[in-house]
């Protein structure tokens, strides 16, 4: 959730991913996907940027997750096996080969 501030200075949380438009004229306007409109105080770019930083700290959030599993066999390192005898799926970030930590996409 992000926070914005109505015109009359109160503070209220809005699901980003339910913002549909955001447009300025002059006030910032925020139109939901319901059909739902705010105008708040903040600017088009402001809001924009919450969006932005709230992804970025969901994302941060899920590659630093630790591992919720039960399972306790100190042969798997951490992971889990599953049926298709893969660990557990985990985010992780793709280098460009060449690059420091990359990996060559494709190959075993």
């Amino acid at each position: 959730m992000i926070i914005v501030t109505r015109l009359d200075g109160r503070h209220f949380a809005v699901n980003p991913d339910l913002v549909e438009r955001i447009f300025e004229s002059p006030d910032t306007t925020l139109v939901m996907a319901d059909g739902g409109r705010f105008i708040v105080t903040e600017t088009m770019a402001d809001v924009i940027e919450k969006i932005a930083r709230f992804r970025a700290r969901v994302i941060a959030i899920a590659y630093n997750a630790p591992d919720d599993s039960d399972d306790t066999d100190d042969d798997t390192d951490g992971e889990v096996s599953v049926p298709d005898g893969r660990g557990s799926p985990r985010l992780s970030i793709i280098h460009p080969a060449g690059t420091p930590g990359g990996t060559n996409i494709g190959r075993a």
